[in-house]
């Protein structure tokens, strides 16, 4: 949730970056509207509360009938009035919901994902002297991926992990936690279903964000589409204290999404699912570090790849291709031999105090209460660096070597044909 002090001072800035995230800036004049009725309901309630707080005082000393029809008078007023400023300030809480947080000031102006800006890449796509294969025809070819039986269980986009690919999946776990626990992230292993207010909390459900969620109605509960969803609203309501900043969390957990409005795209393999696993990176901070600590995710997130020693390209979003929440983002992109191109693998975003706001996070600095900062980040989305993996590392005799890094974690140093 942005700031009302921001609503009230940069009403025209906060309109020009809602409606760079192609958001309609209609949001921000009915913001503002509610303000203006609940500033003169609010001015109204509280003289009448004062008059009458004078008038009880009065009613003390001398019960004259005067001031005691002057009591009831009050009384019916605020009876009248209180409930509206009741539903004034549900109204002014469910319009600022509607306004994204502004992109910060480096962020590029655009409308779209073709607008992104590829800031670097590392590695150099391999040549392969023989007829490279894409992750499926691996996968099913050394019997680790299994779609076709998942289909007949669960539906399309959906697959089974057997064999080395589990182990390449706990492989890519181990990784993460030796790595992260080193610098200070705490593992946790996150609830995969969480209060609807607290998705709200988020900032996911505004602007359609609900038609690409699992949502439970008759239980209130959604099911999260990666485990920041959960980790975020951990602190909710807390405050926490400025020597404890930044916090740390590194989660891993299954995740769901619905992929609405990708119908007929990726759909070979398991690119683009409903259901898979991910381990996380989530950070709180104090305001004038965030943008250190974000440098800091996106350096762990190539540092992973490096390690995997897959080429890939850092990606900076511009304004629409943002979302709601975040103030800026990153993805990296690793190169996919089996498809002739880099594909997203991971993400990592700042959302300011948009989200802290909404779930009143705060820390105290030397006595001042702030607002902190929420900062996410992939670690390894797990289906699709298989497929990076699996794409990048095949040999001309349909095994797939496995990345050095990995090799103490698998027991193994090639995948073989069954």
């Amino acid at each position: 949730m942005i700031d009302i002090n921001k609503l009230r001072a940069e009403p025209e800035k906060l309109k020009t970056g809602t409606q760079a995230k192609g958001i309609d800036s209609v949001v921000v004049e009915e913001a503002l509207e509610a303000d203006k009725k609940w500033r003169e309901l609010t001015g109204k309630v509280e003289k009448l509360r004062a008059e009458r707080n004078t008038i009880n005082q009065e009613l003390k000393n001398q019960r004259t009938e005067e001031l005691k029809n002057k009591s009831v008078q009050l009384k019916r007023e605020l009876k009248d009035l209180e409930p509206r400023l009741r539903e004034t300030e549900e109204k002014l809480d469910e319009v600022l919901r509607q306004i994204p947080n502004p992109a910060a000031n480096d962020v590029k102006v655009g409308k779209d994902e073709r607008e992104n800006e590829i800031i670097r890449k590392w590695g150099e796509p391999k040549k392969f002297p023989f007829a490279i294969e894409d992750h499926l025809v691996l996968g099913e070819s050394l019997g680790i991926i299994d779609v076709e039986r998942a289909g007949k269980v669960s539906g399309s986009r959906f697959g089974y992990f057997k064999g080395a690919a589990v182990q390449l999946e706990f492989a890519l776990v181990q990784l993460a936690m030796k790595t992260l626990v080193e610098e200070r992230f705490v593992p946790i292993l996150t609830p995969v279903l969480i209060k609807k207010e607290m998705m709200g909390g988020m900032g996911y459900l505004e602007h359609s964000g609900e038609d690409d969620m699992y949502v439970l109605d008759k239980d209130g509960l959604v099911l999260v589409g990666t485990s920041e969803q959960s980790i975020g609203p951990m602190h909710a309501g807390e405050v926490l204290s400025a020597n404890d900043l930044p916090i740390r969390y590194m989660g891993f957990s299954t995740c769901f999404r619905r992929e609405a409005g990708s119908y007929g795209k990726d759909t070979r393999g398991i690119l683009r699912v409903h259901q898979f696993d991910k381990v996380e990176m989530f950070s709180f901070a104090a305001p004038e570090k965030s943008d250190d600590e974000h440098e800091f995710l996106l350096n762990l997130e190539e540092e992973f790849f490096k390690a995997l020693k897959i080429p890939y390209q850092v990606v900076k979003m511009c304004t629409g291709d943002l979302g709601v929440p975040a103030a800026r983002k990153y993805d990296i992109e690793a190169w996919m031999p089996g498809q002739g191109k880099y594909r997203e693998v991971t993400s990592t975003s700042t959302t300011t105090d948009f989200q802290a706001r909404r779930l009143n996070i705060r820390y105290r600095d030397r006595g001042e209460m702030k607002f902190v900062h929420m900062l996410n980040g992939t670690a390894f989305a797990i289906g699709r660096t298989i497929i990076a993996i699996l794409e990048n590392y095949q040999q001309k005799d349909g095994s797939v070597v496995v990345p050095e890094v990995l090799q103490k974690y698998m027991g193994m140093k090639v995948i073989k044909r069954k």
